[in-house]
């Protein structure tokens, strides 16, 4: 499990890396390389490491460990074929995480990032969306069960199509630079991630990794089914230049805008879920 964590941990750097560089090329930019950020990482491991001294010293410490042990626990999840509601449960973690990491500090550029993240939360309901129109199908949440039902019946892609368009709009809101990222605006400098600096923040930069590896992954077992590893990531590539495409060609949203049109698309998914359970009986 502890080899698989820093496997996932360097794929995810690494999508991070070819996520601003795809961006780049998309808006006319040689962009970083694609290890850049990989490097940064790194860089923040030996760099100084302080606490502000506005800061609640606990929570600010505390809320990077936390939020490794939730993604780390959710790629377990994925890994043992778990439930989808536990795997969304962390997602739902990660929305105090962030809100808990810009309260931390004392400075007003991270709490509004840390109000912003509450905003955001129509960003979550989706995740409903997806949950009910996976039973509708498989009968189960199960992640084991679900990829199961797909090598008889075919990959959900194909049958619950706006069910993935609604995931894909999660993954969506949490990729950075992207038209949601509303919690790290630049009017905000670096928003609820402004203070943690050093060590901290590269705890956070391996977080966000194991995030963004397990959403993708995540998106692929659930709507493609299961695949060969090296299959798998070639799957989640596709997805992540897809978003990025999305990211580099659509600009950031203020946050009225984010949640009104979370919540349109949310509106119509629930009247497909209505349609669904009439025509499934």
């Amino acid at each position: 499990m502890i080899e698989y964590l820093l496997f996932a941990t360097f794929i995810g750097l690494l999508f991070h890396g070819i996520h601003r560089k795809v961006i780049a090329r998309v808006q006319g930019r040689p962009g970083p390389p694609i290890w850049q950020e990989i490097l940064h990482t790194l860089k923040f491991s030996f760099k100084e490491t302080w606490i502000p001294k506005t800061a609640s010293q606990t929570l600010f410490v505390g809320i990077v460990f936390v939020a490794i042990a939730i993604w780390s626990g959710a790629l377990f999840i994925l890994l043992s074929g778990g439930s989808i509601l536990l795997l969304f449960a962390v997602y739902l973690l990660h929305k105090i995480v962030e809100h808990g990491m810009g309260l931390s500090t004392g400075s007003p550029y991270t709490k509004f990032g840390a109000i912003r993240s509450v905003i955001s939360a129509a960003s979550e309901l989706p995740l409903l969306v997806t949950v009910v129109a996976i039973y509708f199908f498989t009968r189960s949440l199960s992640i084991a069960d679900i990829t199961a039902y797909q090598e008889v019946n075919g990959p959900l892609l194909i049958i619950a199509f706006p069910a993935a368009v609604a995931m894909y709009l999660v993954i969506l809101s949490k990729m950075h630079y992207g038209p949601f990222s509303i919690i790290e605006a630049k009017e905000i400098v670096s928003g609820n991630m402004t203070e943690h600096f050093g060590v901290w923040r590269a705890g956070l930069e391996v977080a966000y990794a194991l995030k963004t590896y397990v959403l993708l992954y995540a998106f692929v077992l659930i709507f493609i089914g299961s695949l060969p590893l090296w299959l798998a990531l070639l799957a989640m590539l596709i997805v992540l230049v897809s978003l990025s495409f999305v990211c580099a060609v659509t600009p950031m949203l203020s946050p009225y805008d984010t949640v009104t049109i979370q919540s349109l698309v949310t509106g119509a998914l629930i009247i497909y879920i209505v349609i669904l359970g009439v025509v499934m009986g």
